[in-house]
């Protein structure tokens, strides 16, 4: 950790070297692959200046602040590798390109989460593991149809990860004593692998019957003898045909999105499952945070957003026009430039080529020419390359679930079902990590007030404006009519 310099002492060369000039003092920091410690400004502690507020803590040490976590690095990983400026990204170390031509989704499922390619021998296991754990409870369709007719697809995944959990005492470090993944003896680990076994079968199957409630027909029992992917579609599609098999180039397109989806580092949904997890909670719990996380706009309703933006721009001829407005930011381009990827995203060119092959089964989509055009359009224009704001993974995923006759609001579903993999390579992960779990607690900079007072109601003064008191909000139906009738106790209402 940070330490202050002694005079004439030699610096490491893989050190920082930082002089707080408020003291003098100067610090020696290490450098661990191209890290270094955040506890190490603790350490730069300084006098409160006259005047200045108590709640600074400047004699406790400094603390870094990091907005949307920009720069901050909460874990040591072995996992994914991502160089967002070369548009590189790797899981444990092969090229995604590699994996998207050669291998499939439960494959590289096996190498995220345990660190190899398996074996013809391990890999059968694998996959007969995780498909024989694919069948759900019997009390689960009562729990599906208690829904409303037209719940969300991911507001139904999102409860059912969360109600799995309770099927499975043995599961819970709250039942069964904190230690239960993170001792790392063969018991822990058995017991690890038989919940991510249970989770990644089952995930296909809790969105099948999310769809298909929202259908209105019966669910399907997770066939024997299918793909991941062929028997996730099965599921959705079977309504009693002898000898049903999905369309093998659906089948195929289906496994390699779910591929290129599996795990991308510690985006927003991951890291919410690290958060969960660390206060040990059951798996099923954490999954339900992530998936809750997945659910916003500004991460899994991405693919949506672009097919409502191509719908909205009408066609190729109003492209140009369109372009005009995103650029006075009158509107917002979806599906261009990325958290991460500074050039390109090296799962576009993966989708794209999927797509073609989607395309020539099931026909050309009327929106890939106002695609093509406005791709063409913004790759041409100066304002975005200067932004380097190139096509990403969800604009052209959006176009093939479109031709697949996925609806709309089912497209973040596509995306939390094969995230699950990377979500339990991550946490399996931290369970194991040397020196065992900490949990993950932020440290904040408050800028409230100073201390002051309790003042009693008669002398207080209103306190008016926007986003200071609570909003009006405007009652219809019964509570319009209930405000209006009289009754004993309204007063207190």
């Amino acid at each position: 950790m940070g330490r202050p310099a002694q005079q004439g002492e030699n610096t490491p060369q893989e050190s920082l070297t930082v002089r707080d000039n408020r003291t003098g003092k100067v610090y020696t920091i290490p450098i661990a692959d191209n890290a270094i410690p955040a506890t190490a400004f603790k350490a730069m502690a300084a006098p409160r200046k006259p005047g200045e507020r108590e709640e600074n803590e400047t004699e406790k040490g400094l603390r870094v602040q990091d907005k949307g976590f920009l720069n901050t690095a909460v874990i040591r990983s072995e996992i994914t590798y991502i160089d967002g400026e070369a548009g590189v990204l790797r899981y444990r170390g092969y090229p995604i390109e590699q994996l998207a031509l050669h291998s499939s989704h439960l494959e590289t499922a096996y190498l995220l989460i345990y660190g190899s390619l398996p074996t013809k021998d391990q890999y059968k296991f694998f996959e007969s593991e995780v498909m024989r754990h694919s069948v759900m409870h019997s009390d689960a369709e009562g729990f599906f149809r208690s829904f409303r007719y037209d719940a969300h697809p991911m507001s139904m995944l999102t409860s059912a990860f969360a109600m799995l959990g309770s099927y499975y005492s043995e599961a819970n470090p709250s039942l069964q004593g904190q230690r239960l993944y993170t001792k790392g003896d063969r018991a822990s680990l058995e017991t690890m692998d038989r919940q991510i076994y249970r989770l990644i079968g089952k995930a296909t199957t809790l969105a099948a019957m999310a769809y298909r409630v929202r259908q209105g027909r019966n669910f399907v029992t997770p066939p024997t003898g299918l793909s991941y992917t062929g028997s996730f579609l099965y599921q959705m599609d079977h309504l009693g045909e002898e000898n049903y098999t999905p369309n093998p180039v659906l089948e195929k397109a289906l496994d390699v999105l779910f591929l290129i989806h599996a795990d991308h580092e510690l985006n927003a949904s991951c890291t919410t499952v690290l958060q969960t997890g660390s206060s040990l909670v059951d798996p099923y719990s954490a999954i339900a945070a992530g998936c809750a996380s997945l659910y916003g706009p500004l991460h899994g309703g991405a693919n949506e957003a672009v097919i409502r933006m191509l719908i909205s721009i009408g066609g190729p001829e109003n492209v140009p026009a369109f372009i005009e407005v995103v650029k006075k930011k009158e509107k917002t381009l979806s599906g261009f430039g990325h958290r991460v990827y500074k050039t390109s995203d090296p799962r576009s060119f993966i989708v794209r080529k999927t797509a073609d092959e989607v395309f020539k089964v099931t026909g050309r989509d009327a929106l890939l020419d106002t695609a093509m055009a406005l791709h063409d359009a913004a790759m041409k224009d100066e304002y975005f390359i200067k932004r380097k704001l190139a096509p990403n993974v969800d604009f052209w995923s959006g176009l093939i679930y479109r031709a697949m006759g996925f609806p709309l609001d089912f497209f973040p579903v596509l995306f939390a079902v094969p995230r699950v993999v990377g979500w339990l390579a991550h946490w399996r992960q931290m369970m194991l990590q040397d020196g065992g779990v900490k949990i993950w607690r932020p440290r904040q900079v408050y800028v409230g007030p100073a201390k002051r007072d309790y003042v009693p109601v008669e002398e207080r003064a209103p306190v008016e404006g926007p986003k200071q008191t609570p909003s009006r909000v405007e009652h219809g139906g019964i509570t319009k009519r209930t405000m209006l009738a009289t009754f004993k106790g309204k007063s207190k209402l």
